[in-house]
């Protein structure tokens, strides 16, 4: 019987989670499949996907029709979908959750992205989404903004998990390790236990590449002095990132003033979550980001497609501390090839939290537009 490659990244102490949600995954059995065959692990969701899952699909017209009857809003409606869709999610991975201790077995749900540069009612929205969930194996996204910062760590302090999204930055994940330490000390000291208060943080990769890469590639068809430079930088400064940030992961997260939190009070250390491993440009490999990122501690999520590429030809080896000089170098080369990372992570982060929100709006548009008299009747 032919090995799973899949199933191979949790013995290399990576769990694999599926960036991807919609209701059919539940009623045709595929998810119980993905957790059982392929050692699925987890689920994540942001408002992309379900603009998607939703706009392409017929599948949940009935339950729109309903709710527009009742004049619900377009928000009021999203919601219903979009939590009963975690929820469903979260209850077949209840049994991993329980098996697992809390490590795993989680399903994640973003708060309104167009809140990404609002402290306050990010708080309050995850509050709200948190209680109405109502699932102890669910992670209220909030981006990595430096608004989302404050409120993670005050949700943390009120035990509520978060799933640290649109992380590009080293500096940046520097900060959210210290939102999440701030926040679970704060609820210690409160009184309140934290050995099952969880986070990770969603470091996305791919897209550094994808805007990195060209400014690298007009370098690379010059004749100047920096082009072999510019070549040994070519689709690699993704990786190399990520590979820096968890050697900062090991630092924090393995040094004494944290040991003491898991020693006293069972404090779970923050994961790496690797996002956007879906592989943007065509020239490399569909496996590119999940191969060079295998280690432990960490969570690879990713879409369908990448999981059932890695199914077929994935090569699973623990390679993420592999050339981490390396790695180490060509970020700081950077500069002689007048690229500022801080700047590109800065554009990434603002261009993350549009392309949620344009999902967002577009799916908005779509459920006003699906009223009763405009609905086709669903067999």
């Amino acid at each position: 019987m032919s090995v799973n490659h899949l199933k191979e990244l949790g013995i290399l102490g990576q769990s694999l989670w599926l960036d991807y949600i919609r209701r059919d995954l539940f009623t045709s059995g595929e998810l119980q499949r993905l957790i059982e065959k392929d050692g699925v692990r987890g689920m994540t969701s942001n408002p992309a996907i379900f603009e998607k899952a939703i706009v392409e699909s017929q599948i949940y017209n009935e339950d729109i029709r309903a709710m527009a009857v009742a004049r619900k809003g377009s928000e009021t409606i999203y919601e219903k979908l979009s939590q009963s869709d975690v929820q469903n999610a979260a209850d077949e991975f209840r049994p991993l959750y329980d098996d697992t201790d809390g490590r795993d077995g989680y399903v994640s749900l973003e708060v309104n992205p167009h809140l990404a540069h609002d402290t306050k009612e990010t708080i309050a929205e995850a509050r709200r989404l948190w209680a109405a969930l109502d699932r102890p194996n669910v992670l209220i996204k909030v981006p990595a903004t430096a608004a989302g910062l404050p409120a993670i760590e005050q949700l943390l302090s009120e035990g509520i998990s978060v799933n640290v999204t649109l992380l590009f930055g080293l500096p940046r994940y520097r900060q959210v390790a210290e939102a999440y330490i701030n926040g679970v000390e704060s609820r210690a000291a409160q009184g309140y236990a934290v050995d099952r208060l969880a986070s990770v943080a969603s470091f996305f990769v791919s897209r550094i590449d994808a805007v990195v890469d060209p400014l690298i590639e007009k370098l690379m068809a010059q004749d100047c002095k920096e082009a072999e430079l510019a070549r040994k930088a070519h689709g690699q400064i993704a990786i190399a990132s990520a590979k820096m940030a968890y050697q900062i992961f090991k630092e924090i997260f393995g040094g004494d003033d944290f040991a003491k939190l898991t020693t006293v009070h069972g404090a779970r250390a923050q994961r790496l979550l690797w996002a956007s491993t879906s592989t943007k440009n065509p020239d490399y490999s569909d496996v590119k980001y999940v191969e060079a990122l295998i280690g432990p501690e960490t969570v690879n999520t990713a879409p369908m497609e990448t999981i059932e590429a890695y199914r077929d030809h994935g090569d699973p080896k623990a390679r993420l501390e592999h050339h981490v000089k390396e790695a180490r170098w060509i970020l700081d080369q950077l500069p002689e090839l007048n690229i500022n990372l801080d700047n590109v992570t800065r554009q990434l982060e603002e261009e993350g939290v549009r392309k949620f929100c344009e999902p967002f709006d577009k799916l908005m548009q779509t459920l006003t537009q699906r009223s009763p008299s405009r609905l086709k009747k669903v067999s």
